[in-house]
Parts: structure tokens; sequence; C-alpha cells
């Protein structure tokens, strides 16, 4: 049973396995706005389905009624306002839309890589590992 408990709709979110959420991410389940339209309008609800094997960045917004397939990357900060079926990609954006692949991403940060273990050991190791943007 779902219930509206101090605004809680727990039940209409569901995270595959191996799914990392980030921090500061937004599960927007209903929409309360209707209710100004009408009188006679209460509130509309969905669901959130996330697949298993994805990665939702910091600050991201999921919308009501998204399905998110297996092996999906969310950018940080992204809106996703639809439904991605679609495997290894990545998604970003306002309004997400889909802006790489797991295989070009991969290309590009595969020399990057580095434990946060050792962290300032690492800097100090390996500084051309650590990425730099133009």
């Amino acid at each position: 049973m779902c219930t509206n408990i101090g605004g809680n709709e727990a039940c209409l979110i569901e995270i595959g396995d191996d799914t990392t959420v980030s921090v500061d991410v937004a599960f927007v389940t209903h929409d309360f706005s209707v209710k100004n339209l009408s009188p006679n309008m209460n509130n509309l609800f969905g669901k959130i389905v996330i697949g298993n094997n994805c990665f939702i960045g910091r600050n991201s917004v999921l919308m009501y009624g998204i399905t998110l397939g297996n092996n999906i990357i969310v950018a940080a900060g992204s809106v996703v306002t639809h439904s991605f079926s679609e495997e290894r990609i990545i998604i970003g954006g306002n309004p997400a839309k889909i802006i790489g692949t797991w295989d070009s991403f991969f290309e590009k940060v595969k020399d990057k890589s580095l434990s946060c273990k050792s962290l300032s050991e690492s800097l100090e190791k390996y500084p051309e590992k650590f990425v730099t943007r133009n």
C-alpha cells in the first residue's frame, strides 16, 4: 500500500540493483499544481523506475512517470522529463536528452581513473590523471 503520510511517496520509486544515486537528487512523484486548474482536480502521481547499473548525477531532478532502462548515466544537474529505454547511454540537460554513449565516455576517461583512498598521494604521483576543463 502506498500512503502519502507527510509527503512520503517512496512506494512510487523503484531503483534497480547496482544503481548509484548521488547527493541532492530530487524524485518528483507528484504534481499538485493541477489543483489550481479546477476545483474538481486533485493531484497527478506517477512512478519513477530506474533500471540496474545506472548512475544518477548530483542535483538531478527525475519527474513523475519516467522510466530509465539499464546502464544509463544521468549527468549532474539534469532534469529528466521523459523515459529512456536505450542502454549504455549518457543523458543530460534540461530537459535531458542523449548526450553520449558509454563507449565514447570510456575512451575519454580511461586514462584518468584514480582511487580516492590515497588522493593526496595520487595528486603528487599522477598529476596527469587529474581532469582539467577548458
